[in-house]
């Protein structure tokens, strides 16, 4: 089992990691800023399913390919990129229709935005490689199954994400909630959501092993 000391310190790194910019964390909050408090929740929750296919790797070694292969790191990296940048000129592209929350809290809204941050946070190979980097340093090899170590300390992260990630699209919506009865500046707020979506595809596009 993993020592109570190692655990509380990965709490704590978690929490300060979870709360510094990043791309997802600023892409739930643009979704509790411009579409709603659940938008915001489910994609949190869309963000952290995809953080699943990233502790597995971490812990079965499998992150150590995208360390090693320029290739396979490049291929998910532009990828990732292309897809940020697509979800970019949805938001440019709506940009002028009025905000209908009915609309956006569907099942079927929810759902794509779910999936959005599903495929968001699994085609960033730099997760991979960060999980193989963090998880490790937290890990006590004389307590044994290192994997599953690895495992339990990727649920605890995945706890932390959510919780903080949700309460900043929350927080997100509550503030802006007066702003977005004007419809120009949901107007405005699409296009800012539509420049930082190409801004981080950008910088995913750029971005090195």
């Amino acid at each position: 089992m993993i020592e109570l000391t190692s655990l509380y310190m990965f709490i704590a790194a978690s929490f300060l990691l979870c709360l510094a910019p990043g791309p997802d964390n600023i892409y739930v909050l643009t979704q509790g800023m411009t579409k709603s408090k659940k938008a915001a929740i489910i994609t949190t929750l869309g963000l952290t399913t995809g953080l699943i296919i990233h502790t597995s790797a971490a812990a079965f070694g499998i992150s150590v390919i995208f360390q090693t292969s320029e290739v396979a790191f490049n291929i998910v990296k532009y990828v990732g990129a292309a897809y940020l940048i697509y979800i970019a000129y949805q938001a440019f592209k709506h940009r002028n229709e009025a905000l209908d929350l009915s609309v956006q809290n569907s099942s079927s809204e929810l759902k794509k935005l779910y999936v959005k941050g599903f495929i968001m946070n699994i085609l960033n190979p730099k997760v991979s490689i960060f999980f193989l980097a963090f998880l490790p340093q937290f890990v006590t090899p004389a307590n044994g199954n290192i994997p599953l170590q690895m495992v339990i300390l990727g649920l605890v992260f995945m706890i932390m994400t959510i919780v903080v990630f949700s309460s900043i699209g929350i927080a997100a919506n509550m503030l802006s909630s007066k702003l977005l009865e004007k419809p120009s500046i949901v107007k405005y707020m699409n296009i800012l959501t539509s420049f930082v979506l190409v801004s981080l595809g950008l910088k995913l596009a750029l971005s090195s092993r």
